[in-house]
């Protein structure tokens, strides 16, 4: 019975822990208890486990230094920084001016004010990363003016809490920089492996929209025209003069940066740095010659959609923009963001008059949550190492591995299979849960997957990657892929889509928790029109977040199927790699000295110079005596001792 229990150790750990979690006990405890527990068990079965157990008592005098790795891990140092970031963003009033500006730019039109949450919901994920702080913004500032002008409740409460999600997916992501780190890659190939999918993903949110506002109408209704803004004085709206300053700033962009050594998302993200910069300058040309009381040439609702655009865009410059193109690292680039997000909201309150855009208080309530976000993650990390620590020792990475690389249907077996399974887990378990425990256990496999697999050999083939050919075990060739890494990017960002599930599911979800928190829970007065509202409850807020829970699954099944979404084709160009310079023919180099003396080189031998390198200071070393060195191999050194023949006898 020993031995049985011996030889199954792993799995009986595994639902150990599953049992314990779902007891309710905190997930950094039940790691470090469960994992304490069963190397005790483990070093007192290792006798009987015919090897498969690789504990000892020595072993935990390993334990102080993998905590010191976690405490001083630089990469993970990101995650307080964009944390602060985004709180900091969250009270400056960003959000609010970014909703009633984009608002009014879309207008009557059929589904605007959703289109503008999506939007909004995009930005506010390039600059914050916080899905919280995203989903209490728009829920405070956008849901009441939604329910005002007649929206469907399930439909506004769903684009509010899905439209905050994409901080999950669109860099500078949290759950990008824990996955990057879980699974040994670098943060910045997570992010523009993942820039293209948290688009796609943006643009089904608002084709879902445009399908539920083109059948039923009334569910999205456009705003009615005398609560647009920001007009004329002949009471146009003023389009042509937004479009006209889009379209410069963007030709301007391009030609000011198209002679750059950049190319794909590092171009794109340089030329739009560049395209901020020309139509802020233009802003403000405008907005000095209105001063002066001459006739400007922007309208009002340019002006202003400039105005209010250009710093979120310019803090997705400052962080995003110069880790994607090498210029800083995750934990720089995340440390700039927070200098920025206080800037930012300095010059905000200065412009407004208003001290409660910024104040002491709001870095201090800052400041606190970041800390408790931190301690948390550390935790959790902390309790994670000391269960892998003990279920590698009883072999449970290999068991892991023979069970997932021996499942039906290959590559996308392994892939539909592992996505169901944390589909489902993330009905009870947070994105940090399920990267610091599900993760580290799928790594092994994956990479064994990715490397042999027929199906990664045909993409790899097909997106220009190297593929080598080696001999099995039998001796049979085969071809594999040369580096997997991009694979592994691949499989990272099909893990945070479906993990940003964990905030949407009914109904542990924490973004619906989120927007419950600032929804109207009973029946209220409308400040502007004085109509009696009703309020949105609990089963409107999950029945609205189900059809983005599908879509969602959609763009895993779009990833998974569609690989080139996160896999680059062509190298990517070092940024500062000089032109190319005509070889310059080298002389060949003198041979080096040869031993050809009988008694130190024998037929067949490898004959090498027979003496070491001169040291200063040192002395001569015999070149003579029978204690001369020699590096022929041809017979074994001879130290003095009896022949083995001698010694027998």
């Amino acid at each position: 019975m020993a031995a049985l229990i011996a030889q199954n150790l792993a799995p009986i750990m595994f639902a150990a822990l599953v049992v314990v979690l779902l007891l309710g006990y905190p997930v950094a405890f039940s790691l470090g208890a469960v994992g304490l527990m069963f190397f005790v068990a483990g070093v007192e079965l290792a006798p009987y486990s015919e090897g498969t157990i690789h504990l000892s008592w020595a072993l935990l005098q390993s334990m102080p230094g993998r905590i010191y790795e976690v405490m001083r891990n630089e990469t993970l140092l990101a995650i307080p920084f964009f944390t602060f970031m985004g709180l900091i963003l969250e009270r400056s009033g960003m959000a609010e001016d970014l909703l009633d500006t984009i608002g009014q730019l879309f207008g009557t039109m059929r589904g605007g004010l959703a289109y503008a949450v999506i939007f909004v919901g995009a930005l506010l994920a390039a600059t914050t990363g916080v899905v919280a702080a995203s989903v209490i913004s728009m829920g405070l500032i956008s849901l009441p003016i939604m329910l005002r002008y007649g929206y469907d409740r399930r439909l506004a409460a769903g684009t509010i809490a899905a439209s905050g999600t994409l901080a999950q997916i669109i860099p500078p992501s949290l759950v990008l920089i824990v996955l990057a780190d879980q699974l040994g890659r670098s943060v910045d190939d997570m992010y523009k492996g993942a820039v293209l999918p948290g688009l796609v993903l943006a643009g089904l949110y608002a084709l879902y929209v445009y399908v539920v506002s083109t059948i039923w109408p009334a569910a999205a209704p456009g705003l009615p025209p005398e609560s647009i803004g920001y007009r004329k004085p002949d009471g146009a709206r003023g389009l042509p003069s937004f479009f006209a300053v889009t379209a410069l700033s963007g030709l301007a962009g391009w030609a000011m940066t198209r002679e750059l050594p950049y190319r794909g998302i590092d171009f794109f993200i340089v030329a739009m740095a560049a395209g901020i910069a020309v139509a802020l300058g233009i802003a403000l040309v405008n907005h000095l010659l209105a001063l002066t009381g001459q006739r400007g040439f922007l309208s009002p609702l340019a002006e202003r959609v400039t105005f209010v655009m250009v710093p979120p865009l310019l803090l997705i410059f400052l962080v995003l923009g110069t880790i994607l193109v090498g210029i800083a690292s995750p934990t720089e680039g995340g440390a700039m963001g927070a200098v920025g997000a206080l800037l930012l909201a300095a010059i905000k309150r200065r412009l407004d008059g208003n001290p409660a855009r910024f104040n002491v208080e709001i870095v201090r309530q800052a400041a606190e949550s970041t800390a408790k976000l931190s301690a948390f993650v550390l935790f959790i990390l902390i309790g994670a190492r000391i269960f892998s620590l003990t279920f590698y020792g009883v072999n449970g990475h290999v068991w892991v591995e023979h069970l997932l690389t021996a499942l039906p249907g290959g590559m996308y077996g392994f892939l539909i299979v592992i996505n169901a399974t944390v589909f489902l887990l993330a009905f009870f378990l947070d994105f940090f849960e399920l990267a610091f425990i599900i993760v580290p256990l799928l790594k092994p496999a994956a990479e064994a997957i990715f490397r042999t697999a027929p199906e990664a050999v045909a993409i790899a083939k097909s997106l220009g990657l190297a593929v080598v050919t080696t001999a099995d075990s039998s001796g049979a060739l085969k071809e594999v892929v040369a580096d997997v890494s991009p694979f592994v990017i691949w499989f990272g960002v099909l893990l945070a889509i479906n993990m940003q599930t964990s905030f949407m599911h009914p109904p542990f979800g924490f973004a619906l928790f989120y927007l419950r928190s600032v929804a109207p829970k009973t029946a209220y007065v409308d400040k502007v029109t004085d109509k009696p509202m009703e309020p949105v409850t609990t089963a409107q807020i999950y029945w609205g977040a189900v059809p983005y829970v599908g879509i969602q699954v959609l763009m895993v099944a779009l990833v998974m199927t569609m690989p080139w979404l996160v896999i680059k084709t062509k190298p990517v160009v070092p940024h500062d790699a000089p032109a190319a310079a005509a070889p310059v023919p080298v002389p060949p180099a003198a041979p080096a000295p040869v031993s050809t003396d009988a008694s130190t080189t024998k037929a067949g031998a490898i004959a090498l110079p027979p003496y070491p390198p001169a040291i200063e200071g040192a002395p001569a070393p015999d070149k003579a005596g029978p204690g001369a060195p020699t590096l022929d191999l041809s017979v074994p050194p001879d130290f003095g001792l009896a022949a083995p023949e001698a010694i027998g006898q």
